[in-house]
């Protein structure tokens, strides 16, 4: 996918900054409003608007890495990164895949949910995207379902849509290996825990709460990981730390756990979407700040 790159080293502070500075190279350009000039001359100041020049494929001089995307006018995502088309995986209520939508919709995600794949047509996840005009797929096949499809017919069909990144979000299947292999480094599910504690199979939803209570753990919290052949195993690609309080109820954990969840799903939602996912040389992926393009975490 183009969204990934290698990361075997950094730009100097020096040469991000001259691609930064807004007094370097700037082309100007005149306001649409400005009468056409009746001979060749030089705009005045006050005249002359300027607009930041975007480098799409710009490489350091010591070529240890591509500076993408690094540049804004100050008013919103100015990249030239078109936006990606993304599926969602739900099993049940769909609160994670909600907040992706809102988000696409308010444009802090620079992408669009443009189909949604469940193995429950009835679900709340299913019965939302419905009423939002967004395309419902069963998946896996299904007896009684004659539209359910099996694995490779999955991946057909999510091909037709362009996918660019799948989004688990309390999908309960495991995913198949075609679906992985077809779509390498481009599959990531959310989990209640901080892996790799409580993950695995069995470990879904209210378990994995009662799970950290009984074990006496101090902390928990979501893991956005990426998709392989197993349960949860993954590599790890964005965390927060939830507290355990003393007298926690599992309900009570789940709660302050979701809260948590929607704000990181929209967070590396809009990584993925920006092309701001780097992976270290041991295979390790990290995040791009948007604030910030010289730190990853």
């Amino acid at each position: 996918m183009e969204t990934q790159r290698l990361l075997p080293g950094f730009c100097s502070a020096s040469q991000i900054q001259s691609i930064q500075n807004p007094n370097r190279t700037l082309l100007p350009t005149l306001p649409s409003s400005h009468p056409p000039p009746l001979s060749l001359r030089i705009p005045t100041p006050k005249e002359v608007s300027f607009k930041t020049i975007y480098y799409p494929k710009l490489r350091c001089r010591n070529g240890l890495r591509k500076a993408e995307s690094l540049i804004g006018n100050g008013e919103g995502l100015q990249t030239g990164i078109r936006r990606k088309n993304l599926a969602v995986f739900v099993s049940g209520g769909g609160s994670n895949f909600r907040s992706v939508h809102e988000a696409t919709l308010a444009g802090a995600v620079h992408g669009d949910i443009v189909v949604l794949v469940t193995n429950k047509p009835g679900c709340g996840g299913a019965v939302y995207a419905r009423d939002k005009g967004i395309p419902v797929i069963l998946f896996p096949k299904i007896k009684d379902q004659p539209d359910s499809l099996l694995a490779d017919d999955l991946v057909s069909t999510l091909r037709t849509y362009n996918i660019d990144f799948i989004l688990l979000a309390g999908f309960l299947k495991l995913i198949p290996v075609e679906l992985v292999q077809a779509y390498p480094r481009s599959i990531i599910n959310i989990h209640p825990s901080l892996l790799p504690a409580f993950g695995g199979k069995g470990y879904y939803g209210m378990k994995v709460h009662k799970a950290v209570i009984a074990s006496g753990a101090r902390y928990s919290g979501p893991t956005i990981h990426y998709v392989d052949e197993q349960y949860d195993t993954g590599r790890i690609l964005a965390q927060r730390v939830v507290p355990v309080h003393a007298n926690d109820t599992a309900e009570e954990l789940a709660a302050r756990v979701l809260q948590k969840e929607h704000q990181l799903y929209v967070e590396v939602a809009a990584a993925l979407c920006e092309e701001r996912i780097a992976w270290r040389k041991d295979g390790v992926p990290l995040i791009q700040s948007k604030d910030n393009p010289n730190h990853y975490s």
